[in-house]
């Protein structure tokens, strides 16, 4: 049976009067679901008696009968089994595949085995033994939360934390840690320390988060934005100074690529543009106009052939000094001519 992370902790709270299954596969490449997964199922498994836990990593020194024995030791404290067995690869391999099989096959009310690891594809999936488990378990795949889903998890976690934040706030944290469903649960965890029991203000958010780089990234592209050539400057020399990766900055100049091509072309064809649905709040709107008005299509044209040729630099590695043709494309969001300057980035 497949649930999804947002239906699981509905799903555990059906079981717990229902019984708890013998099998939870939990896979996927976003850490914090699969923690919060594994928590859940832990704290009901003790509600259930199942008091200790052994933990199991099928690395290249595991021995799988290690993991039969683990199910038929019984503890002096507890007559229930509780196991996790991390699969590092998602793959146990011809022997730990019979293994497993078997234990589908014989399955003990008085066992509660969870295995857990990165995310698996179908030739997974369609295996024997991950079929027998899957049958008489639940498996949760847990996938990295974007766009609305990410601010639905927000929104829910902040009801649990009890912090009284704006919509807007929401949206900003989730903006700033899409991807990274960690970073965004830490972001609302830190807030709840700072202002607790308080309103929190778009203000309050964004000083609280100001010191993280990926935020000097999003101040880079306001102070871009406004058309400030001296301030870009200081300010890429700063990110360079405290070793921001220059990939972060690749990733924050093309995202704002992507969004003023599009502003631009709206603009071009008379059509309306949907600011919220773009993110972009009113605080910000005025700084993408002036932009908007500043730049052409051959001026994005431009900027996509020098990201382009950025990119490939990087990740070829035949780039020594990033920076300074990081510099050079920040210009042209100005824009500033750059035909007649010379780009040594090798140097």
């Amino acid at each position: 049976m497949q649930v999804y992370p947002n239906r699981f902790a509905q799903h555990l709270a059906q079981s717990s009067q229902q019984g708890l299954s013998p099998f939870y596969l939990i896979f996927g490449d976003e850490p914090q679901q699969k923690l919060d997964a594994i928590e859940q199922i832990r704290q009901l498994a003790k509600q259930h008696g199942f008091d200790e836990r052994q933990s199991l990593v099928a690395d290249a020194q595991f021995s799988w009968s290690s993991l039969v024995e683990a199910t038929q030791t019984l503890s002096l404290f507890s007559s229930k089994q509780y196991i996790e067995l991390e699969l590092p690869t998602g793959k146990p391999g011809a022997e730990g595949s019979k293994i497993l099989l078997s234990l589908a096959e014989q399955t003990n009310p008085d066992t509660l085995i969870v295995l857990h690891g990165q995310k698996i594809g179908k030739d997974v999936q369609n295996t024997k033994w991950f079929k027998a488990l899957d049958k008489q378990g639940v498996y949760v795949p847990c996938f990295p939360l974007e766009g609305n889903q990410l601010i639905q998890w927000l929104n829910q976690y902040v009801r649990e934390v009890k912090l009284g934040i704006q919509a807007e706030s929401v949206k900003l944290v989730a903006d700033f840690c899409e991807g990274n469903l960690l970073a965004a649960k830490q972001e609302i965890d830190k807030l709840a320390l700072l202002f607790p029991k308080e309103n929190i203000s778009l203000e309050q958010v964004e000083s609280s988060i100001v010191d993280q780089s990926r935020f000097n990234v999003f101040q880079l592209i306001d102070v871009l934005l406004s058309g400030d050539m001296q301030r870009t400057v200081k300010l890429l020399y700063r990110l360079e100074a405290e070793g921001i990766e220059p990939t972060i900055v690749l990733w924050a100049l093309v995202k704002e690529w992507h969004t003023l091509t599009l502003l631009i072309n709206k603009q071009k064809t008379g059509q309306a543009i949907n600011w919220n649905q773009l993110r972009i709040w009113k605080n910000r709107q005025g700084l993408y106009l002036n932009t908007m008005q500043r730049l052409t299509s051959s001026h994005l044209e431009t900027i996509q052939y020098k990201l382009g040729i950025l990119d490939q630099k990087i990740k070829q590695a035949v780039i020594t000094r990033p920076y300074i043709e990081l510099c050079h494309i920040c210009m042209l969001f100005i824009p500033f001519d750059l035909d007649a300057l010379p780009l040594d980035s090798e140097s």
